[in-house]
């Protein structure tokens, strides 16, 4: 849940109140939770949600090679034994959209798996994941 100050019931803050993310996507997501809670019973919680960021710039900083461009890069951090997707940054031309579909895999706690072995649509940006994750190395 939501609520600002502490331990004090009925009392709700969203969005730069809460100090939870200062951006268009978490307010509303905030708003969703409080709905959630008030209206339908669901205990959301802000506790659930997994951190994302976007960078809307003009032009991109980086672009993927799958559109005739050769910059920007692709890093995921995957834990070797339960095989969870732990983090991921996308630069790039397209990567606030691809980025969707690694959130997915990380909500529903699946291996990276499921997107490696997921068939992508070609030509796009996002068919450049599988190939990302067949390639991983490990961290030392």
């Amino acid at each position: 849940m939501i609520r600002s100050p502490p331990n004090v019931s009925e009392i709700w803050a969203i969005g730069d109140a809460n100090g939870r993310g200062a951006f268009t996507h978490t307010s509303y997501n905030d708003h969703e939770i409080v709905a959630a809670n008030l209206f339908d019973g669901d205990h959301r919680s802000v506790a659930d949600r997994i951190t994302a960021y976007g960078l809307f710039i003009d032009p991109p900083l980086g672009r993927a090679r799958e559109r005739s461009e050769t910059q920007g890069f692709m890093k995921i951090i995957i834990d070797a034994q339960s095989e969870r997707i732990l983090g991921v940054a996308i630069l790039g031309i397209g990567g606030d959209e691809i980025i969707h579909s690694v959130l997915d895999v990380m909500y529903a706690d699946a291996s990276y798996t499921v997107i490696q072995r997921a068939m992508h649509i070609h030509p796009t940006v996002s068919e450049l994941i599988p190939n990302m994750l067949g390639e991983l190395e490990p961290f030392n």
